[in-house]
């Protein structure tokens, strides 16, 4: 039994009261597991599941190449985890490789549900406690007023994206640059690609009107159903932007399965797993994401 948290008034910020109160529920392979919460000296202690490490280093310091196979699974699991929360009613809201763990195994999971919400009722949005800017949907830069689960599936776009090229795909120092660096390469949007766009309080009629890249031109990405899915996590409309349950189901999925990453320089089986060998004694990613999928069905609808 977890001891009550304090008020935040007591010292105890209310993101980690949050994070404990959503933990407590979530249950999924792909969550990062909560296993004690300690109260001492007017001070609390989260306990989690050990991981090696977070995305973010792994992408910074291997010297491999990340095989297609490996990329794949990682995103299947983080889909995966995400439909979960969605159809739990969590917004994770601030989905960035800094927050998702990995292990040696090729497991990847959530963490850092510090700004989590659950979304009964609409959320409204706060610049400066939802979603690292690189990793930020378009429709909380326009001054959306509310969003929903199309936010978190945004995020697992450009994380898709950085795994492919190892950089954040949209890099911005400001909330207008950052505006700027996604309308250059998905194009600036208007009324026709996403209707609604031009009421949304920050959107600017005078906006430079940038054409959209083809994501070949940008991105290493030769499979054609991989171009697809990061299109279709990408959309600039949150109503149209694919859900992270649907996104299971794609296609590019069809060979997913649970990949190790080459986390040990010295190790011989590095080599074997940067180029996608696959451990048959590990589970298949598919069997999670058949569990996410199912629990997935009641995903929630997107804003507005």
């Amino acid at each position: 039994m977890y001891p009550s948290p304090p008020r935040e008034t007591e010292g105890v910020p209310s993101t980690a009261i949050r994070e404990i109160s959503l933990l407590k529920e979530l249950k999924h392979p792909n969550v990062v597991r909560l296993l004690d919460v300690v109260h001492s000296d007017k001070k609390l202690h989260l306990v989690f599941e050990f991981l090696m490490q977070d995305l973010k280093k792994f992408l910074d310091t291997t010297k491999y190449e990340l095989s297609d196979l490996l990329i794949k699974s990682y995103l299947h699991q983080l889909l995966s985890g995400v439909a979960y929360c969605h159809a739990h009613l969590v917004l994770h809201r601030d989905l960035k490789p800094q927050n998702l763990l990995i292990d040696e195994k090729g497991y990847i999971k959530l963490a850092d549900f510090g700004l989590a919400r659950t979304f009964g009722l609409p959320v409204r949005t706060y610049t400066h406690e939802v979603v690292t800017l690189w990793y930020r949907a378009p429709e909380i830069l326009l001054g959306s007023k509310f969003y929903s689960t199309a936010v978190d599936v945004w995020s697992l776009g450009c994380i898709f994206a950085e795994m492919l090229t190892r950089r954040a795909l949209f890099p911005g120092d400001s909330e207008i640059d950052q505006l700027f660096r996604i309308f250059r390469t998905l194009g600036t949007p208007d009324e026709e690609v996403w209707p609604g766009v031009s009421q949304l309080p920050d959107y600017k009629s005078m906006f430079p009107r940038w054409e959209a890249q083809d994501i070949k031109d940008i991105l290493p990405i030769n499979d054609d159903l991989g171009k697809d899915l990061l299109q279709k996590l990408l959309v600039y409309d949150p109503n149209k932007r694919i859900s992270a349950r649907m996104a299971l189901r794609h296609p590019y999925f069809n060979n997913v399965k649970l990949v190790p990453p080459p986390l040990y320089p010295d190790k011989e089986n590095n080599a074997a797993a940067a180029n996608g060998a696959v451990d048959d004694a590990d589970t298949d990613a598919n069997a999670e994401g058949d569990d996410a999928d199912a629990d997935a069905d009641a995903d929630a609808p997107s804003e507005n």
